[in-house]
């Protein structure tokens, strides 16, 4: 191996390195989401209180993906990295001053708009709640005034997080989404007692997360040096140029979310639980996105973004291909997973308290329908930055157009036949077109170059895949048995199918050749 080549192995394995430490992080953050909304179901189930409280706080939280960890973080990350390795820390701490104070300025004159049209936002992202006249309408907008200012708190937590990702400072906010699931699990046990109506203590649990999330960031920017004091800095060259990144991206990275928030809006014209019942899904298929696809794509997104400014060609495509088999690796199996899984998780995770047989079974079969698409999401998350590091967003809108018309069709095709699955299927379709429409942009521009070995990846994970569905069906005992069982019984169960699927899985893996020396190059 020359030189060169050594040099490219030795920036994957810390690539390795960093994806390993921001997964770990998710995923302490995903078990914690698990456990709160494991409080949630017990606590409320998929009432009709439950469904007005994810529509107030899907909202702020669709806005959060949408635009701060979506389109600022793609186009602040790139312009960020590019100060930082043409220009001194001076003018670094100019541009982050400025951002803050211009970003800092237009979250709040939105926030303080939408809290006082909190109702007219209800009756936009869930009209279903406003055509019925429900309490559910009523209800939801009162807790959407509560939780609307989340947006500006977790936005600002987003760029102090994008700040100490370029500098290679992954694991703190990665942590940082912990201090969500903690204060609303500690807002359902012990606030929500002190309520007439006892969600409302949600409501509550969010804002008080959005603020220790910010607050927590600060030591480690006062230890960059990089601590912002807001300046409003519209004209500033830096600042122009993430204005301008921003508006395309703010469709080409978040599609998925966008997909996702059309689900909700029709689902709120469906029966009773269906927003709760796709909520609940959804959160399952979260897990593996979070805490490998969104680890994967943070990390890479610096690195490419550094590989353009420096004009490396073929690391920035040894990069793109490094993501896209580790998205394979680990997304393939998962999806397998979820979908043989998905009424035993659901009912592992979700089936005490409030929480009924019927909603069991229909959000495992929005589950699978969601799980389908997996694979799609994550790859989503590692080629978008292909062009978001060069600064192109033009392209990723252009797709994510097609993207969202395609998913809209799909949801009216599916809705009429399969009510809250069909949208869940939609979703996942939409997805696939959208992953590939991204890798043929890529392709077609020689930024994305197959590297050596793929043939023989594919022919492994196809042995892996299948032995591990061999032995969670041989197993995993039937529906009923899960739902007889008491908590402890479920948990013992899920362990052993879940250790050893992911033992013959990973067994099959090294059996057929497949070392960490090949996943680090």
């Amino acid at each position: 191996m020359n030189k060169g080549a050594a040099e490219g192995v030795k920036k994957r394995s810390g690539l390795l390195r960093s994806s390993g430490v921001v997964g770990i992080m998710t995923m302490l953050s995903r078990v914690l989401g698990l456990v709160r909304d494991v409080v949630i179901a017990g606590y409320f189930g998929a009432s009709g209180s439950a469904d007005a409280f994810f529509v107030a706080f899907k909202i702020p939280n669709f806005l959060r993906r949408l635009f701060a960890e979506g389109a600022f973080s793609q186009a602040f990350v790139p312009v960020l990295s590019e100060y930082q390795t043409q220009q001194d820390h001076e003018a670094v701490k100019r541009l982050v001053d400025r951002v803050a104070g211009t970003l800092g300025l237009i979250l709040l004159v939105i926030t303080i708009v939408a809290v006082l049209a909190a109702p007219v936002l209800t009756a936009i992202f869930a009209p279903g709640f406003y055509m019925n006249h429900s309490a559910k309408f009523e209800l939801a907008s009162e807790m959407l005034r509560i939780t609307f200012p989340y947006l500006l708190l977790i936005s600002l937590t987003a760029f102090a997080g994008a700040i100490l990702n370029t500098y290679g400072r992954f694991a703190i906010p990665a942590f940082t989404p912990v201090l969500l699931n903690v204060s609303l699990i500690g807002s359902a046990v012990f606030l929500s007692p002190m309520f007439d109506e006892p969600i409302v203590a949600l409501a509550w649990g969010v804002l008080i997360a959005g603020v220790l999330q910010l607050v927590f960031q600060f030591p480690f920017l006062m230890h960059l040096k990089l601590l912002p004091k807001p300046v409003f800095g519209w004209q500033d060259e830096g600042v122009q140029r993430i204005l301008k990144l921003m508006i395309p991206a703010l469709f080409g990275v978040s599609v998925a979310q966008i997909n996702l928030l059309l689900d909700t809006v029709l689902a709120s014209f469906l029966q009773t639980g269906s927003v709760s019942w796709l909520y609940y899904s959804d959160r399952l298929t979260e897990l593996p996105l979070g805490v490998f696809g969104i680890a994967i794509s943070t990390v890479i997104l610096p690195s490419l973004a550094r590989k353009h400014a420096t004009r490396s060609a073929k690391e920035f495509a040894h990069t793109l291909d490094w993501a896209v088999r580790m998205i394979l690796l680990i997304g393939l199996p998962s999806a397998v997973a979820l979908i043989l899984l998905a009424e035993p998780l659901i009912i592992t995770l979700f089936k005490y308290g409030a929480l009924t047989e019927r909603d069991v079974a229909m959000s495992a079969m929005s589950l699978r329908a969601y799980s389908c698409g997996l694979l799609a999401f994550m790859l989503i998350k590692v080629l978008a930055p292909g062009y978001f590091s060069r600064q192109d967003m033009k392209t990723p809108v252009k797709i994510a157009v097609q993207a969202m018309v395609a998913n809209m069709v799909l949801n009216l095709l599916l809705i009429w036949n399969f009510q809250h699955v069909g949208l869940a299927m939609a979703t996942a379709l939409s997805a696939f077109l959208n992953a590939g429409l991204l890798l043929r942009g890529l392709l077609r521009e020689g930024v994305f170059i197959w590297q050596p070995g793929w043939a023989m990846l594919l022919v492994r994970l196809l042995l892996a895949v299948l032995a591990l569905a061999a032995v969670i069906v041989w197993f995993s005992p039937a529906a009923s048995v899960w739902m007889a069982g008491d908590v402890w019984m479920r948990v013992q169960h899920m362990l052993i199918v879940v250790v050893g699927g992911a033992a013959a899985y990973f067994g099959v893996l090294l059996l057929a050749g497949l070392r960490l020396a090949h996943i680090r190059a």
